[in-house]
């Protein structure tokens, strides 16, 4: 998931640049809305690991 916001981050980047002002703040929209997605399912399963107990798996 945080592969897919940094593509549509990268995608904003390219629109601003060749000038495409709608393209890009919907693109950056997107890749914020990932990113937050991320950071949310990122938590949820620190969360559950930490309730579960068990140590890292090496």
């Amino acid at each position: 998931m945080l592969g897919w916001a940094i593509t549509f981050f990268i995608i904003a980047i390219i629109a601003a640049v060749f000038g495409f002002g709608g393209i890009a703040g919907a693109a950056s929209g997107i890749a914020q809305i990932l990113f937050f997605v991320f950071l949310a399912l990122l938590v949820i399963s620190l969360i559950a690991n930490a309730l579960r107990g068990k140590g890292p798996t090496v």
